[in-house]
């Protein structure tokens, strides 16, 4: 089907593309990618916190059905999970693939085929999990996707711990921005990602994205071709920090924001024998984040049942998300045979 004029995006100019990814080069000889800053040479086998090179690493690519209504609509969005992310946070639910390098090294050949076989298989979008670390590779392969005729929207999943230069590089590329907004207070993201300004980081990043795209989420035909939808993962006996999240973004951006308000938190075995976060939260716990909200005038919410469900992927297995089947699991886009070191 045709897509329609409103859905049509104007991509930067194939000059300011190849300026953006050798900007974006550049900047791994000192990387500052991140709020992180590690100015690590990772052009000459020097790592920062993600321990990534200047490498594409893929854990796992696939149509997946477990994002929101809008984003995975009924085809599933075609989401592509990038090895290591620069927050480390100690619960994370990802802890397979996001604290190490686990997967496979690829070439941005190999990326751009993986981004058009998902559009032929049918997704909404090409979602980008955790890329921040790998953006250059990734904005070259986007950059020849398009020149192949990609014509879905790009979607970008991260943590919220990014730098306003490095997403103002990516306006007119990504359609949708899917970030978490973890922490809204400063203590409580030092102690659980080891970063001391994820709240005032959040805030400038989130706020960059929203003049790319807008605060709404648009959606034809029950699936989103543009804006942004901010992530919250409600954790046990955190319900401050989630109250201060919900404050952080009224203030800062508006009500009317889309606002995802997540129960699924489980426990890793890193987080066992961790004094609040080695259990699952409780329906009250989450009930009271949700009735602030609701008080606090956001009325474009999505949530979740508070249960019993491990939503937690296993990314040793071919189809890490085996609750998203409701009838066979589709074959996940193969990778490169080599391993990453």
């Amino acid at each position: 089907m045709e897509k329609s004029e409103k859905l049509r995006k104007s991509w930067p100019t194939e000059s300011e593309l190849n300026r953006r990814i050798q900007a974006l080069r550049k900047s791994l000889k000192g990387c500052v990618l991140c709020p992180r800053k590690c100015s690590v040479d990772r052009t000459a086998g020097e790592y920062g916190v993600c321990g990534i090179g200047e490498d594409i690493i893929l854990a796992c690519a696939l149509p997946h059905h477990g994002e929101e209504p809008p984003i995975s609509g009924k085809a599933g969005a075609g989401t592509i999970f990038f090895s290591s992310c620069n927050l480390q946070c100690i619960y994370c639910q990802n802890h397979q693939i996001s604290h190490r390098p686990e997967g496979r090294r690829i070439s941005v050949e190999e990326l751009v085929e993986i981004i058009l076989k998902l559009e032929r298989m049918g997704c909404h979008n090409i979602e980008l999990v955790t890329p921040t670390s790998q953006l250059p590779s990734i904005v070259e392969a986007l950059s020849q996707a398009h020149t192949g005729k990609l014509d879905i929207p790009i979607v970008f999943n991260c943590g919220g711990y990014e730098s306003p230069e490095i997403i103002e590089m990516l306006s007119g590329i990504v359609d949708i921005y899917l970030p978490d907004f973890k922490y809204g207070l400063a203590q409580t993201g030092f102690e659980l990602s080891g970063v001391h300004n994820y709240p005032e980081c959040a805030i400038v990043s989130i706020g960059n994205m929203i003049e790319q795209v807008g605060a709404e989420l648009m959606i034809d035909r029950d699936v989103a071709y543009r804006g942004i939808l901010i992530r919250h993962l409600v954790l046990p006996g955190h319900t401050d920090n989630s109250l201060s999240v919900l404050r952080a973004i009224r203030d800062n951006f508006s009500s009317s924001v889309s606002l995802s308000l997540m129960s699924q938190y489980t426990p890793t075995p890193a987080v066992r024998s961790h004094r609040e976060l080695y259990r699952r939260i409780t329906a009250q716990e989450y009930t009271a984040v949700v009735d602030a909200a609701l008080e606090m005038g956001f009325d474009n919410l999505y949530i979740q049942e508070v249960d019993g469900r491990s939503l937690i992927p296993d990314f040793s297995m071919d189809h890490p998300f085996d609750w998203d089947a409701t009838t066979t699991a589709p074959d996940p886009v193969p990778a490169s045979p080599k391993a990453a070191d």
